[in-house]
């Protein structure tokens, strides 16, 4: 489902140099790879999934599900994979804790606004449909069309005031694309994956501060002559992400369960990824639009 964007078309690469026959399911707005079978279609549309019907598959990956519906109404045509159902979830699913790394047994929020995925991954296991799901925090990387690492390469690259909750202290994790989906693709050549969901991101959590310095070394800038305003978190929903992007929670998981048993380690270190995004998507698509309006609601003039 999907497979043209951002963690999507990584995974389709792998799977392909594997020589695996791969049938893309997309709205067809976005260059497709060689050697694919493509349908075209909306996942929301219940005529244009009609185009599923009866289709057997050995493996469906889903990285755009985000309610139970959404999987439902696939397999509902579909039926269950042969072999797996490859699913990415989320570790925005978890509960605020006091307790860290957030291990893949934390508790689970249910009113978070990722509480479809982990409805999903339930419904999965309660259905005895074979399946392993994909918990990252925050990923990042080329293709990113969410506004993460961009948005401290904005500020920093028209040298503008950055904000920064507080003192910066909180912290945060963040996982390459390529290396989720390394691990996405890995985990179909065990059977121990097999009806289990992990946690998936890079090896070590960073400070909000921290995050901003290595940011500006992506960029080439002197962390000396950043202009940095702290802001005071109180004043927004700690889990929006709107004039600021991430949490300001502390977010850190253990990755150790995926690289025991699939033998996996993060290819990239924070510092490598953010170089690889800096310079192989943000300065290859640049933007003079950007919108700095909302910084005004964190630090004022």
């Amino acid at each position: 489902m999907g497979g043209t964007r951002f963690v999507g078309k990584p995974i389709v690469e792998r799977l392909l140099a594997k020589n695996h026959h791969l049938t893309l399911f997309t709205r067809g707005r976005n260059p497709l790879p060689l050697n694919v079978e493509h349908i075209r279609g909306d996942r929301h549309s219940d005529e244009d999934l009609k185009a599923l019907t009866d289709r057997s598959f050995d493996v469906i990956v889903d990285t755009s599900g985000r309610k139970l519906v959404d999987t439902q109404r696939v397999l509902s045509l579909t039926g269950a994979p042969k072999y797996r159902f490859l699913y990415l979830s989320s570790a925005g699913i978890y509960s605020d804790s006091i307790y860290f790394p957030l291990g893949e047994d934390s508790q689970i929020d249910p009113h978070s606004r990722h509480s479809g995925k982990a409805e999903t991954e339930k419904w999965l296991l309660d259905s005895g449909i074979p399946f392993t799901s994909f918990r990252p925090t925050y990923i990042y990387g080329p293709g990113n069309y969410n506004p993460i690492e961009r948005w401290f390469f904005d500020r920093i690259a028209y040298s503008r005031p950055i904000p920064m909750p507080a003192d910066g202290s909180t912290i945060t994790q963040l996982g390459h694309v390529d290396d989720l989906a390394e691990a996405m693709v890995k985990s179909l050549d065990f059977d121990i994956t097999n009806n289990i969901a992990y946690n998936c991101s890079g090896k070590k959590g960073v400070t909000l501060l921290g995050l901003i310095h290595t940011a500006a070394k992506a960029c080439g800038k002197d962390i000396e002559m950043l202009d940095i305003r702290s802001f005071d978190p109180l004043k927004l929903d700690p889990k929006a992400r709107k004039a600021y992007p991430l949490r300001i929670v502390n977010f850190v998981t253990d990755i150790s369960r995926l690289q025991k048993d699939i033998s996996w380690q993060p290819s990239f270190s924070l510092e490598d990824g953010l170089v690889d995004s800096y310079q192989n998507d943000y300065l290859s698509h640049p933007k003079t639009d950007v919108d700095f309006s909302k910084d005004l609601e964190l630090i004022g003039a």
